[in-house]
């Protein structure tokens, strides 16, 4: 079989594929799925027209690269009546240039005046930035969230901040009102485990989560080829067991929605065929997947 056939033919058959999820009972609230745009070809209005039609409730894009023209940004939101949540970070390795980009995205993010988005993740400091530096965009991220009343998270994420579970548990006892975006699958990758080995750390975690980012990793890497192969069966359970813990909890604090990102990325994240750079799969139609089942999981 060649290269093109076992694309073709694998595409297939993981479309097609059944796998019997367990779930539990009574994890009803409102999932509000929102689409990333990255690796999407197209543009701006290409791309909310794209998550519109398949069902998408809004978007997750970086301020950053909006902030000089934000008025083509929501005049896109407004006629395809989509919800918007921001990406900020700082970037480079000088903290004093790293933590002044930072608090300038946070500030355009939160201070526009167009449509007020549903929450700002943040892609927080370094995993080389000291205890110190990191705090310091922690508070200004807790006094942002105070004036605006907009929900602002730190994601879990690989070489920011909160890169390890157990520092995000030092970062989140310090800072009791401190919110995450979960995303594991960096967790997975970082600890190389199933995170079965520390559940107080995932505990909290998993208490503080605002926002999810629907990536399903492993212990070798932050995201499977394909969640929807019987191979990844395990894994996708053990995330879906933490999703449900993060509704289960949203739900006992009387919250009426959980925000949701099917973000499965394109290559490298997605895995290819050597030689020809083919992925393995569709990135789109996999975060359509992830969202169509989060979408009935819990509504």
């Amino acid at each position: 079989m060649n290269r093109r056939n076992f694309i073709k033919n694998s595409m297939a058959s993981s479309a097609i594929l059944n796998l019997k999820i367990e779930s539990k009972p009574n994890l009803k609230i409102k999932p509000i799925m929102m689409a990333t745009d990255w690796g999407f070809k197209g543009n701006l209005e290409e791309f909310c027209s794209a998550a519109k039609a398949e069902g998408y409730d809004g978007i997750e894009v970086w301020w950053s690269a909006h902030k000089n023209q934000p008025e083509k940004l929501f005049d896109a939101l407004q006629k395809h009546s989509l919800s918007v949540g921001f990406l900020v970070s700082g970037n480079g390795p000088d903290f004093k240039k790293h933590v002044e980009e930072f608090k300038s995205n946070l500030d355009g993010a939160t201070d526009q005046n167009f449509q007020e988005p549903l929450y700002i993740n943040c892609h927080s400091g370094r995993d080389y930035f000291s205890t110190e530096q990191n705090q310091e965009i922690i508070e200004y991220t807790l006094k942002k969230a105070a004036e605006t009343g907009i929900e602002i998270t730190h994601e879990t994420h690989r070489g920011r901040m909160c890169y390890s579970a157990p520092l995000t548990r030092d970062f989140l006892i310090k800072n009791t009102e401190m919110t995450l975006t979960l995303d594991i699958s960096h967790w997975t990758n970082v600890h190389e485990s199933l995170l079965e080995d520390q559940p107080e750390n995932v505990k909290l975690a998993l208490e503080r989560t605002r926002h999810i980012h629907l990536r399903v990793g492993h212990q070798e890497g932050p995201q499977v080829n394909d969640p929807r192969a019987p191979e990844w069966k395990e894994v996708l359970q053990h995330h879906l067991n933490w999703w449900d813990t993060v509704v289960e909890n949203r739900i006992k604090a009387g919250a009426q929605s959980v925000t949701f990102l099917s973000e499965f990325g394109p290559p490298n994240y997605l895995p290819t065929l050597p030689y020809t750079k083919q992925p393995v799969a569709n990135q789109w139609d996999i975060n359509v997947h992830m969202m169509k089942l989060i979408r009935n999981r819990y509504s």
